[in-house]
């Protein structure tokens, strides 16, 4: 009998954890309606310049951006932010963000962010028991980079730090590739097999990040904050950053 007990109350946490990654897969959905579609953060302007044609150039473009860009921007900020709010922190949590906005330079980049966290918002609070994110709307009156409200979702559905800083940088680089296939373009075998080969990279640098402190943080891809100042003086856009 203990040991029903036992393999029952196993059974009911693993559904429990497999439905709450259903709920992160959800929301990872290329349809899920975030606004990120709308978004190349930067890209579009190597695209035109002719920087990025094929998918080796793309390959290695997303490489940076996740090395160089997330690595030591939105990566640690995920990073500081889940680790103030499992202290409750909220005064830490809301100075990181004001340190977050500062640190981007591009107007564009830095719009884009606060707008898909916003539409992230809006998604996500009516469907989801996130207390944590709810508090933020309702209290901080803070920017809603993405960084910021992806955690508290993350946080709120039980999810550990290394999870919530490698889906981060899934869903932030897997956007640009699905958009780099239609602005380029490309095909969709192309993209899956960037995809695939960047997969590979993001346990990497996502372990690097969880060694990193507020002292790292670091702007330093010059080329993204170029292109992205550069974006909006385009002839023509498919993105609005």
């Amino acid at each position: 009998m203990k040991q029903q007990n036992e393999d029952s109350q196993n059974l009911l946490n693993t559904e429990d954890i497999s439905t709450k990654f259903l709920y992160l897969m959800h929301i990872h959905d290329s349809a899920f309606p975030i606004g990120s579609y709308t978004h190349s953060f930067g890209m579009e302007t190597y695209i035109q310049e002719d920087k990025i044609r094929t998918k080796e150039d793309l390959f290695h473009f997303c490489l940076t951006y996740m090395s160089e860009n997330i690595g030591y921007t939105d990566g640690i900020f995920v990073k500081l932010a889940y680790e103030k709010l499992s202290l409750q922190e909220w005064d830490e949590l809301i100075r990181l963000e004001k340190i977050c906005h500062a640190s981007k330079n591009a107007e564009e980049s830095r719009e884009a962010s606060m707008m898909i966290g916003k539409q992230f918002m809006k998604a996500v609070l009516p469907v989801s028991e996130t207390p944590s994110l709810k508090k933020w709307q309702e209290e901080a009156n803070g920017y809603n980079h993405f960084p910021f409200v992806y955690t508290l979702y993350t946080y709120d559905m039980g999810f550990d730090l290394y999870t919530t800083v490698l889906t981060y940088i899934y869903s932030s680089t897997v956007g640009l590739v699905h958009n780099a296939v239609r602005a380029i373009p490309l095909g969709q075998k192309a993209g899956i097999e960037v995809i695939h080969k960047l997969i590979a990279e993001m346990d990497t640098i996502a372990k690097q990040i969880l060694k990193r402190h507020i002292e790292d943080l670091s702007n330093h891809a010059l080329g993204l904050e170029i292109s992205s100042m550069k974006h909006k003086f385009l002839q023509a856009r498919l993105f609005i950053s």
